[in-house]
């Protein structure tokens, strides 16, 4: 295993993921592409069925892709056997469930459940290892709740102490499935932002599943999954405009993958009705789609007199291309 600087934590390219059941083969990922450099906080969003808890088991190592590429933090996991598995499990990343009695065992204190994780880990001992409990305790500020048993905690400081409990093996990856699922809305809003707390604090990379759209404002870069694909990113930045005040910014982007592929976004492929084929013409700067289904003999359309059109031998392949809406 190696790993530099520059080497991002998490890598997926092409990733499939099928399942096979009496006879039917369903495409969980269908050629997914997914690129989390260290220190990061990202959020990964989709609705139920899109691919993404798929994702999350394959990069917790519980279980394996079909084909493709995925690596964390230099280790391959389509190729890891059981020996690494359990090692890359125990020492490179630390995993969140959405339900708390699966993070945490409801006979064992706050700080025990804690201690535990690095007893099994092998990372520490003694002092150190008081010491490291509540260290971690305090960041996620429920360390005055350490002599408490889950049952005595409230479902926000359960998850704070799941979040403890996952950092207790020193990981250089934290992976969330769904953390604030069962927490209402001001409960969520301050999980995520001890998470958010311990990305800058301790520089752990935190890749976040969740169907929550609420989510992505406490991220800096939100991925959304659609039909076992990346479909679009949204950055969001801060700066600083001419009157010298500080600004929030948000900016959609769709994914491009490797061969060109992308899919649109739901509502621009609703709104336009575009189905099966689509129009392309390439222009000084951008790409206009407009819809195909009127037949072969319509003219091609064009933004103004300055467009350009397709180069030789794509004007086939302008006229076959055909929208991500469905790809099934």
């Amino acid at each position: 295993m190696t790993l530099t600087d520059a080497d991002p934590h998490i890598l997926c390219t092409d990733l499939v993921r099928i399942f096979s059941a009496d006879g039917i083969e369903v495409q969980a990922l269908q050629g997914l592409n997914l690129r989390v450099d260290a220190g990061e906080m990202v959020a990964v969003v989709g609705a139920s069925g899109s691919g993404k808890s798929t994702l999350l088991t394959i990069l917790s190592g519980l279980d394996t892709a079909t084909a493709g590429v995925a690596r964390v933090a230099g280790h391959d996991l389509l190729t890891m056997r059981s020996r690494e598995r359990v090692a890359y499990q125990r020492h490179t990343v630390g995993f969140v469930w959405q339900q708390t009695s699966r993070n945490l065992l409801p006979y064992l204190t706050a700080a025990e459940n804690v201690a535990l994780a690095m007893n099994v880990a092998g990372t520490r001992r003694g002092a150190a290892r008081e010491q490291r409990v509540d260290e971690l305790l305090d960041l996620l500020e429920v360390g005055d709740r350490r002599d408490r048993r889950p049952g005595e905690l409230s479902g926000g400081q359960q998850q704070r102490v799941a979040i403890a409990v996952a950092l207790a093996n020193a990981p250089l990856v934290l992976l969330a499935d769904e953390p604030t699922g069962e927490l209402d809305e001001e409960t969520s809003a301050a999980v995520l932002e001890a998470m958010r707390g311990v990305n800058e604090e301790l520089g752990v990379t935190t890749l976040i599943v969740t169907h929550d759209p609420t989510v992505s404002g406490h991220v800096r870069r939100t991925v959304q999954i659609r039909d076992g694909r990346t479909s679009t990113e949204v950055l969001r930045s801060t700066r600083v405009d001419e009157h010298g005040a500080e600004e929030h910014v948000a900016e959609e982007f769709a994914v491009l993958d490797r061969v060109g592929r992308l899919q649109l976004p739901h509502e621009f492929v609703q709104t336009l009705a575009l189905r099966d084929r689509v129009r392309l013409a390439l222009e000084a700067d951008h790409v206009g789609v407009w819809p195909g289904h009127e037949g072969a003999d319509a003219p091609p359309r064009r933004d103004d007199e300055a467009s350009i059109a397709p180069r030789r031998g794509d004007e086939a392949s302008a006229a076959r291309a055909t929208t991500e809406e469905d790809p099934r």
